[in-house]
């Protein structure tokens, strides 16, 4: 079983950036591929962001090139690193263990003037 806990949400205005963490426990972490997702209000959680256990990364259309995914192995810990915020990414964020299907309790993003 793995737990995953992540932090560094906020409200921060347009333009502005944050950077999520997602701490894991419990098992395996390195060979792990790990994922962030979101969830705006009334819509459904879409995929974010893909790192792989050799590190390569992936990304949906409209975050690429503003947001970064990486992780730390010896912290078991994987990075969002969200730059030039904008309204749209407000989401509840949530960390995802692809390999073991685990899901953290999500954080809240709220991008807003």
């Amino acid at each position: 079983q793995v737990q995953l806990v992540e932090s560094g949400g906020g409200l921060v205005q347009p333009g502005g950036s944050l950077r999520l963490s997602c701490a894991a426990s419990g098992s395996a972490f390195a060979a792990n591929a790990m994922e962030w997702y979101r969830q705006a209000p009334g819509k459904q959680r879409e995929w974010v962001a893909r790192i792989t256990s050799g590190g390569t990364t992936y990304y949906l259309n409209s975050v690429k090139g503003r947001f970064t995914i990486s992780r730390d192995n010896a912290k078991r810990t994987v990075y969002l690193q969200m730059n030039r915020l904008v309204p749209e990414d407000t989401a509840v964020y949530y960390c995802h263990d692809a390999t073991t299907v685990s899901w953290g309790q999500g954080t809240q993003v709220t991008v807003s003037s």
